[in-house]
C-alpha cells in the first residue's frame, strides 16, 4: 500500500509548487506593483487592474480546451508549455511602457500561460489520483495557494521597492522557469495508466469497498456516477456551484488586487500593509488543516458557507480596521479573510467531484470556467472604478461582503444531481 500511494503523493507534492507559483505571479503580488507602476507609468487604477482581469478572462477560454487535454493526454504539456509562456510574458511586463501592450502581455499570460499550471490543471490531476483521501489531497495541494499569500507579497514589495517595478517582472520570470520546468516532468494523467487505483488501492481492496456499504459511505465521491459535461450542465446542481463560486472568485480577487492600496489608503505604510496581506497567507495555510480534517467529515456544502462567512466577516473588520487605524484589527481582518479563502480551492473542487465524479472532471470544469470568471474579471476593475470616481474603497469592501454572502446562498442551494442525465 505505501509503494503504492508514494506517486499519488508525489503528485500533492507538485501541486504545492505549482499553485504556490501561479498564485505568486497571477494574484497574490498584483497589488505590490499596482503603485508603482501606476505613479511611473501615470495610468488610472483601473487600468492597471483590468490587466490581471484580462488575464483571467483569457485562462478562462482556455480552460474549456485545457481541461479536456488533461482529461485525455495528462498536464505534462500544458504545465512545461504553460511556464515558458509565463516567463517570456512576465520579461515583456518588464520591458513595456505601452497600456496596450499591458493589456497584451497579461491577457495572453491567461490564456496560453500561467493558467496552464493553475488550479483547473492542477486539481483535475489530483481529483484523478484520489477518492477516499480527496478531501486531504486536495487541501494539501493547495497549501501552495496559502504559502505563496504568505510569502509573496513580502518579498515581492522588498524586490520591488528596492530594484524597481521592472526588475520585480524579471525575478518573477526566472522563479517561474526554474520551478515549474522540472516539476512538469513530475506530473501524470491518472493512476489507472500505471496499474494502480485512487488513493493506492489494488483491486481486492476497492471490491471489499464496494462490497460493504460502510466502507462505501466512506469513500463518498468515490462512488460518485461519472457525467460528462453536457450531462453535468443540465443540472441544477451545476449552475448554482458556478455562480456561487464566480461571486466568491469576485470578492477574493478584488480583495487581492487592491489589498495594498487599500491599507496604504487607510493610513498604513507599506510595509504594514504588506505584512497584512501575508497574514491572509497565514490564515489560508493555518486552515488547510481544518478544511482538510472537516472535508473527510463533514458535507462540503455546509464547509462553503462557513468558509464563505469567514471571508465576509474578514473583510468587515478590515473596514473597522480602516476607520479606527488599528493595525491589530486589520490583521486579524485579513487572518480571517485568509482563513476562509483556504477553503475555496479543497472544498469548490470536492463539491465538483462529489456532484459530476472524476472521468471526465477536467471537462467540466473547463466548460465551467468562461462564466465563473465574469465575477473576477469584472470585480477589481469596477473597485478600481469606484476607487477613481469616489476616492475611498469603503463602498466597494462593503459591496464584496454582499457578495460573499450571496454566494454562500447559492451553494447551500445547490445539490448532487439525484438521476443521472442522458
Amino acid at each position: 500500500m505505501t509503494s503504492r500511494l508514494f506517486y499519488g503523493w508525489w503528485i500533492v507534492a507538485a501541486a504545492v509548487l505549482l499553485q504556490f507559483t501561479f498564485l505568486s505571479i497571477s494574484q497574490a503580488t498584483v497589488s505590490v506593483f499596482l503603485r508603482p507602476v501606476v505613479d511611473e507609468l501615470g495610468w488610472q487604477v483601473w487600468q492597471f487592474t483590468l490587466g490581471s482581469s484580462l488575464s483571467v478572462m483569457a485562462g478562462a477560454l482556455s480552460g474549456v480546451v485545457v481541461g479536456w487535454i488533461v482529461d485525455r493526454h495528462g498536464p505534462r504539456l500544458p504545465v512545461l508549455a504553460g511556464a515558458l509562456a509565463t516567463g517570456l510574458c512576465l520579461y515583456g511586463l518588464g520591458r513595456q511602457s505601452s497600456l496596450w501592450l499591458f493589456w497584451a502581455l497579461h491577457f495572453c499570460a491567461g490564456l496560453i500561460g500561467w493558467t496552464l499550471f493553475g488550479p483547473l490543471v492542477v486539481n483535475t490531476t489530483l481529483n484523478k489520483w484520489f477518492a477516499r483521501r480527496r478531501g486531504w489531497a486536495l487541501a494539501i495541494g493547495s497549501t501552495g495557494i496559502s504559502l505563496a499569500g504568505l510569502i509573496a507579497p513580502v518579498t515581492m514589495t522588498v524586490a520591488v521597492d528596492s530594484l524597481g517595478w521592472r526588475v520585480g517582472y524579471f525575478v518573477q520570470a526566472l522563479f517561474v522557469l526554474a520551478i515549474v520546468v522540472p516539476v512538469a516532468f513530475l506530473m501524470r494523467r491518472a493512476p489507472e495508466e500505471y496499474g494502480l487505483s485512487p488513493d493506492g488501492d489494488d483491486g481486492a481492496a476497492r471490491q471489499m469497498r464496494s462490497a460493504d456499504p460502510r466502507l462505501r459511505a466512506r469513500s463518498g465521491a468515490a462512488e460518485t456516477p461519472s457525467y460528462t459535461s453536457r450531462q453535468a450542465v443540465r443540472t441544477q446542481g451545476f449552475w448554482l456551484l458556478l455562480f456561487g463560486y464566480s461571486l466568491n472568485q469576485a470578492a477574493l480577487s478584488s480583495v487581492l488586487t487592491h489589498a495594498i492600496p487599500f491599507a496604504t489608503d487607510a493610513s498604513f505604510s507599506r510595509g504594514t500593509a504588506s505584512l497584512a496581506l501575508a497574514i491572509n497567507g497565514l490564515g489560508n495555510l493555518v486552515s488547510k488543516a481544518v478544511w482538510g480534517y472537516c472535508l473527510q467529515r463533514f458535507p462540503p456544502r455546509r464547509l462553503a458557507v462557513i468558509a464563505f462567512s469567514f471571508g465576509g466577516a474578514g473583510v468587515g473588520l478590515m473596514l473597522l480596521a480602516a476607520s479606527f487605524v488599528d493595525p491589530i484589527l486589520l490583521f486579524v481582518g485579513f487572518f480571517c479573510y485568509g482563513f476562509g479563502f483556504g477553503g475555496t480551492i479543497p472544498i469548490s473542487e470536492y463539491l465538483w467531484v462529489t456532484y459530476f465524479g472524476r472521468a471526465y472532471i477536467g471537462a467540466i470544469r473547463g466548460l465551467s470556467q468562461p462564466l465563473t470568471i465574469i465575477g473576477p474579471t469584472l470585480g477589481p476593475v469596477l473597485v478600481g472604478v469606484g476607487y477613481d470616481l469616489t476616492g475611498a474603497y469603503r463602498p466597494a469592501f462593503l459591496a464584496i461582503i454582499a457578495a460573499y454572502l450571496l454566494a454562500g446562498l447559492l451553494v447551500w442551494m445547490s445539490r448532487a444531481p439525484v438521476v443521472r442525465q442522458g
